[in-house]
């Protein structure tokens, strides 16, 4: 009990600014020590999956390439019936990637019993096979889902998910533990003391590199995050819904192309007898990438089922005379389902500053009508800035020095996560986490920085859930322990 007296008036003759600093540095502690496994693991993955085309033009590319030609191209149709004899016979069709770059070979994708994908590539020119590789199982998809969900599934997910949102109060608290409390100076504010020793310098470089690469890192957690698991799926579909939800008349005059007239999708629904009871969305369909603008709308579905099912050849042709040359097309897997044709960035020789070419175009399997074409400009402004966010992201936006500006982030992140590492094992206790000393008499002007702990709490659930789990479990052991 003389413990705490003696704590209690210590924190009363403290100043306001120390307290708060402890206050802070302790919130700025919790969240390092959740986030540095994983901000290690972030930074190593995307430093690595931004050099994606290069990467896999080496491993790959006697796969991905051909001499060009001006010969003749195969049919695809001929193209994916080659394919399938490179594969067990119950093999099912399920994409073919249309392209008219005359180096580039045809990739088509097929599903195995087993319910993993494998690519096919070909000569486009003379049909022969160049090799497969699994979809699920290359380099570059194993470290992209391990940066998305350590390779998890969902629970993986939603821990990256709070690792981003804590790294948010990391920078934050951060910022304000490094914000000049005395006299401004260059040497240990921007730039640091190299002639620090011990702790001191590690210190030193954890305060001034933090605050240079502090900007990039809330930009890659927001850009990141309306891909991730909870939270990204939910705000999609607010922003799908806010995006496309309009009335009848309004979708039936979009994008009307040569004379087929585009039909509603929830009209064809209402149509189809046995329908399904929940309709495939677009982040359902077998591609590679999916514009995340369009991943949460509804697919429609084919309604001439009287008709025979038209050729790949003829889906090729009707894209074309629409405008599509090169996109990846989604086979129909079922009487119902539709011919889309994508063009997506990140998925082979698409690249992102292609950004106002993004489309999506789903025709009719039976009647090649046109079901529905999206396109960038319908897209609204909130999913814009998401897409041209991730373009960046990615590091495929203005090419090469995108990459490497990515890249840098992310291995100064790391060194940020190995320096915060090395301070706390340098004045961490034996037998002892090492936590900053608890203020028992917070100062009335710390409530600011409780708002905005509560308005990112409200915004990000998940991380709202886990800082009131903190807050409950040091208020709660510190008082038991009392």
């Amino acid at each position: 009990m003389q413990t705490i007296v003696e704590q209690q008036a210590q924190d009363e003759t403290g100043s306001v600014s120390s307290r708060n600093y402890r206050i802070l540095w302790r919130w700025h502690f919790y969240a390092g020590l959740f986030v540095m496994p994983f901000l290690i693991v972030l930074a190593i993955t995307g430093a690595i999956y931004v050099f994606k085309p290069q990467i896999e033009s080496v491993l790959y590319g006697d796969k991905l390439f051909v001499p060009a030609s001006t010969q003749a191209r195969l049919g695809y149709g001929k193209l994916l019936s080659i394919a399938a004899t490179a594969l067990p016979p119950d093999a099912t069709a399920s994409s073919i990637a249309v392209s008219q770059d005359p180096s580039r070979s045809t990739e088509a994708v097929f599903r195995l019993p087993s319910g993993d994908s494998s690519s096919v590539y070909l000569n486009p020119y003379t049909g022969q096979v160049l090799g497969t590789l699994s979809v699920e199982h290359r380099l570059m998809k194993q470290v992209r889902q391990i940066h998305r969900d350590l390779l998890l599934g969902r629970w993986g997910g939603w821990l990256m998910e709070l690792a981003a949102c804590w790294t948010l109060i990391m920078v934050g608290t951060g910022i304000a533990l490094w914000w000049p409390r005395k006299q401004f100076s260059v040497w240990g504010t921007v730039l640091p003391r190299l002639g620090l020793r011990g702790r001191a310098i590690w210190r030193e470089l954890h305060l001034v590199i933090g605050i240079w690469v502090s900007i990039g890192a809330v930009f890659f957690i927001m850009s990141g995050l309306p891909w991730s698991s909870f939270w990204g799926k939910n705000f999609q579909a607010v922003v799908t819904w806010a995006s496309f939800a309009q009335p009848p008349a309004a979708a039936k005059s979009a994008h009307v192309h040569g004379a087929d007239a585009p039909a509603d999708d929830h009209g064809a629904m209402a149509s189809m007898p046995n329908m399904p009871a929940m309709p495939k969305k677009m982040q359902d369909l077998p591609l590679a990438e999916i514009p995340w603008a369009v991943g949460a709308t509804t697919v429609p579905m084919s309604q001439e089922m009287q008709h025979h099912p038209l050729a790949i050849d003829q889906v090729v042709a009707i894209a074309a005379h629409n405008g599509m040359q090169t996109y990846q097309l989604a086979l129909p897997g079922k009487g119902t389902d539709v011919f889309t044709a994508s063009y997506a960035p990140g998925a082979g020789e698409f690249v992102r500053s292609d950004l106002d070419r993004q489309r999506t175009l789903h025709i009719d399997q039976y009647s090649g009508k046109i079901m529905k074409d999206l396109r960038f400009s319908d897209y609204s402004p909130v999913s814009k800035l998401v897409t041209l966010g991730v373009a960046l992201h990615m590091g495929e936006y203005f090419g090469l020095a995108n990459q490497l500006i990515c890249a840098a982030i992310s291995l100064t992140l790391l060194g940020m996560a190995v320096t915060g590492f090395v301070m706390w094992w340098k004045r961490r206790p034996q037998n002892s986490i090492g936590a900053p000393k608890r203020v028992l008499q917070p100062t009335p002007s710390i409530t600011r920085w409780k708002s905005y702990m509560a308005i990112l709490g409200i915004i990000f659930p998940l991380m709202g859930v886990t800082m009131l789990a903190v807050w409950l479990g040091d208020t709660l052991f510190f008082r038991k322990r009392a």
